[in-house]
């Protein structure tokens, strides 16, 4: 093993620097060719389409697994020589065109070898050292080291402990997330669940009430509508830098059509600048203030001269904007007219009131509202990230009654909805799926589940707001006891990317028992007793990836396991032989026959846009040659040219069948077709489903109606005194970005990456003057919650009063004085549950400044942490 990872280590004909030197110019080659550095867009030989080289090398091509949950998912080959990675490249399976555009993958996809070869990788089971079944010494987790077992000891530890737990305390003390541990958990007499909203935030529970679609990526016109838009408003949105295969480059043709962009965000990042946006710069966590004064702005400035209103819209299709359209029973003054008015509690929220709280000048309000005048074809596009903030339940109502006011939904080229990850720019129907892996669910019998946001307080207090499983609860919640002695990590990376880190790591070290199934030494890791460690989705038989509507990815094995990693599955499979659970019963087949049955499931939506199709024509020879159990079957392309092209993509030209617009039926006649999921079957301005909901949750409280609320730990929380606007002890807002060098957390730890992007604190300079701060100066970050450093970055992209710190770095915390070197973001965010139990991690509030002690090491010259065991 060690002489086969020694060749992948040699092989290698990019070196780092090249690669820091495409990294750097990753963002231009967005504006110029809709991909990033180094992804080739010929149709070339695959001998010829090399990796910085034009010398000629003998391997095959395998499609990898580009798996990272970034929204793009693009093509990514690896060229195997003798069982070896020497280079990779992405799609030259056609020609590239704004039309029918290649699934290229982006540098995070580029140096993913890195990571599947890395030297960090955990290459066998370890155990803390100071941890035992009699005496936990759960103080030592995070700073203990690790020594070596096999896997039969390893398994054998968890077995017993969890049996343990079972015994003495109930099958809801083993808390766990994990897909494929869960099924053995089930099994096992079930485990507490975790629940919450820690991507899609109020975008989750809110939408559906309102009749307005949510849950991620709904709500928007397919690309070639967007195309023919006059103005495009992103609010809080980063394609470049989030999803980064091809919707910047589909904004981008948007941009060359003639559509204008306006940005609505603390920061004019990369994708505003690709598309010379017009900024309306707006503090973290107060869009509402901002767009309630939009909304006065259309209401007192509208008329026959300047119509700003689509009365017809709100008319036919809305309830509850003003006191003549309320429900039956309702009082009329609870209507949304009269509250921007101020009509009832006194305070009209004019443009001078929105922007004491947003930052945006009147002027700019003003501007903004007039902008989206109803003759005007415009598309409203606000981020997940925009809901990501504690308090922030009424915002997506008020994103859509301002796109029902200006009546910018249903119609060709007018638009308002969510615009991110896998359908960022291009929503509509999926038109190539993957068929189901043949699996039955197994019910998880225990009905405890703690929400994200409270998870950790509850495990170290010992009570939490039960409010069903996935917060789906039909009736007020109720505060229950929980015990919780088991933390089983198998999925998802909980302790890092959740707020309230410094409460994550109180609760890791308070149970008796922490397992995390792990590739490195990651947040979950580092806090565990025993690692089981994980292969890649290199190392396995294959799958299905889908970044867009328009194509699926169907990537194979690329090299044979490395050291002692095994699949999830495997790991499920192994526990259950040691809880005394047929292995059979949680997983019928193996791996490559739920792969062959995503296979044959396959299908492809016709020419006509109406009629779906077998995908995939599979051969007797093919089921033999598999080794999987199937029948032959005729579709589209053959499994074995499908393998190796590794992409299935749905060719579309302007004017054809695939075409999308969102809400075209309901608008055209709402009474024939009526929304089904809000309780009048109308957009509901004013929701009565919505505020009992929110409610019922139990940690805060909304209105029927889009109200301001200050957010926990945001804006107005910078003030000690909000009225007489003096600042407190924490005057600023921390804003937590998707950065380019990370999805998520992941590839935190390649070196490429590192050097490529430092992770920098981004910071304005009129307050790093006032600050005594200088370009580079090493700063420290102090919340009511945690302390981290970094070096900061002045730009005067970002609002006075607010700073950018990138999401996702592994925390490196100082045991002497548990301030954290990374920058992790969660270390400043606490956990505070409000409305749907939101994580709030995009915004907290912080205090900067300059650090005296030593200087910082910069993330690329820090050591990885390289675990052995022996």
């Amino acid at each position: 093993m060690a002489n086969y990872v020694e060749k992948v280590r040699q092989s290698s004909t990019m070196s780092r620097r090249g690669f820091v030197k495409a990294g750097a110019a990753a963002t231009a080659a967005l504006a110029v060719g809709g991909g990033l550095v180094g992804c080739a867009n010929k149709v070339e030989p695959a001998s010829d389409a090399a990796e910085g080289t034009a010398a000629a090398v003998d391997g095959t091509w395998v499609t990898a697994a580009c798996w990272h949950n970034c929204g793009g998912r693009c093509l990514n080959k690896a060229l195997v020589k003798d069982g070896v990675v020497i280079r990779q490249k992405t799609d030259d399976t056609h020609e590239d065109s704004p039309e029918y555009p290649q699934q290229r993958a982006c540098v995070r996809g580029r140096s993913q070898r890195k990571q599947v070869f890395a030297d960090d990788r955990i290459k066998y089971p370890l155990k803390r050292k100071g941890w035992s079944p009699d005496n936990p010494n759960g103080q030592l987790r995070g700073v203990d080291e690790w020594e070596r077992i096999s896997w039969d000891e390893a398994l054998t530890y968890v077995a017993d402990e969890l049996k343990k737990a079972k015994e003495k305390y109930g099958n809801n003390s083993i808390f766990c997330q994990g897909t494929e541990i869960g099924r053995t958990l089930s099994a096992f007499g079930g485990y507490t669940s975790g629940w919450g909203t820690t991507s899609y935030g109020t975008w989750k529970f809110t939408p559906g009430h309102i009749g307005f679609d949510g849950m991620g990526d709904a709500g928007i016109n397919d690309r070639f509508d967007i195309w023919t838009c006059d103005t495009i408003v992103f609010i809080g949105g980063n394609p470049a830098w989030s999803s980064a295969g091809n919707p910047a480059y589909m904004f981008l043709q948007a941009k060359k059509a003639g559509a204008k962009f306006i940005g609505i965000d603390p920061h004019y990042n990369e994708t505003y600048n690709l598309l010379d946006a017009e900024w309306v710069p707006c503090r973290p966590g107060q869009d509402v203030a901002l767009l309630l004064g939009v909304a006065y702005v259309l209401i007192t400035e509208d008329g026959p001269a300047s119509p700003l209103i689509d009365w017809d819209y709100l008319n036919k299709c809305t309830i509850g904007f003003d006191s003549e359209h309320m429900p039956e029973g309702e009082d009329p003054a609870g209507n949304f007219k009269d509250y921007v008015l101020g009509t009832y509690d006194g305070t009209p929220k004019t443009t001078e009131w929105a922007s004491e709280r947003c930052g945006a000048s009147p002027e700019q309000i003003k501007w903004l509202a007039h902008e989206l005048e109803p003759s005007k074809k415009v598309a409203i596009l606000p981020s997940w990230s925009t809901g990501r903030n504690h308090n922030a339940d009424s915002l997506p109502q008020m994103i859509m009654t301002i796109g029902a006011m200006t009546g910018h939904m249903g119609k060709p080229g007018h638009m308002t909805g969510l615009s991110t990850h896998g359908k960022a720019g291009n929503n509509g129907p999926d038109l190539v799926k993957a068929g189901k892996d043949g699996l039955e669910n197994i019910k998880n019998p225990v009905d405890d589940a703690l929400n994200y946001s409270e998870m950790w307080t509850a495990i170290v207090e010992g009570t939490y707001h039960w409010n069903g499983v996935g917060g789906n609860l039909k009736a007020p919640c109720e505060v229950r006891p929980i015990d919780i002695h088991v933390i089983y990590h198998a999925g998802r990376c909980l302790l890092q990317t959740n707020d309230g880190m410094n409460v994550g790591i109180e609760a890791h070290r308070k149970v008796d028992f922490v397992v995390t199934h792990a590739q490195f030494l990651t947040t979950n890791a580092k806090y565990s007793d025993i690692i089981l460690p994980l292969d890649t989705y290199w190392e396995r038989p294959g799958g299905f990836l889908t970044g867009n509507r328009e194509m699926i990815i169907m990537y194979t094995q690329v090299v044979e396991p490395l050291y002692e990693g095994h699949s999830d599955q495997w790991i499920a499979t192994e526990l259950a032989k040691k809880l005394d659970i047929d292995e059979k019963s949680v997983y019928p087949f193996d791996e490559k026959q739920q792969f062959f049955n995503q296979i044959a499931g396959a299908q492809v939506l016709e020419d006509d846009g109406k009629t779906w199709s077998t995908l995939v024509t599979i051969t007797d020879d093919d089921i033999k040659n598999w080794g999987v159990e199937g029948q032959p079957q005729e579709g589209k392309i053959a499994l074995e040219e499908l393998k190796e092209k590794g992409v299935y993509q749905v060719e579309r030209k302007p004017g054809d069948n695939y075409g999308y617009v969102a809400y075209e039926s309901f608008v055209a006649d709402p009474a024939a077709n009526p929304l089904e999921s809000s309780e009048s079957g109308k957009q509901e301005i004013y929701s009565r489903g919505l505020a009992k909901r929110i409610n019922d949750f139990g940690y805060s409280e909304i209105k029927p109606i889009p109200t301001y609320i200050a957010p926990e730990d945001g804006y107005e929380s910078t003030f000690a005194d909000f009225a007489g606007k003096v600042k407190g002890d924490y005057p600023f807002q921390v804003c937590d970005i998707h950065y380019l060098r990370r999805s998520h957390t992941v590839f935190d730890n390649i070196p490429w990456l590192r050097e490529a992007w430092s992770n920098p604190v981004f910071l304005n300079p009129e307050d790093a003057a006032a600050q005594g701060v200088a370009d580079g100066d090493t700063v420290l970050l102090t919340s009511p919650h945690g302390q981290t450093l970094r070096e900061v970055s002045l730009t005067n992209r970002v609002m006075p009063g607010v700073i950018m710190l990138p999401h996702g770095a592994w925390v490196d915390k100082d045991e002497t004085d548990l301030t954290d070197t990374a920058g992790a973001d969660n270390i400043l965010c606490g956990a505070i549950p409000t409305g749907q139990g939101t994580s709030g991690w995009n915004t907290c509030i912080a205090r900067v400044e300059k650090y005296g002690g030593a200087a910082l090491v910069a993330d690329a010259d820090k050591p990885l942490r390289i675990v052995s065991g022996e």
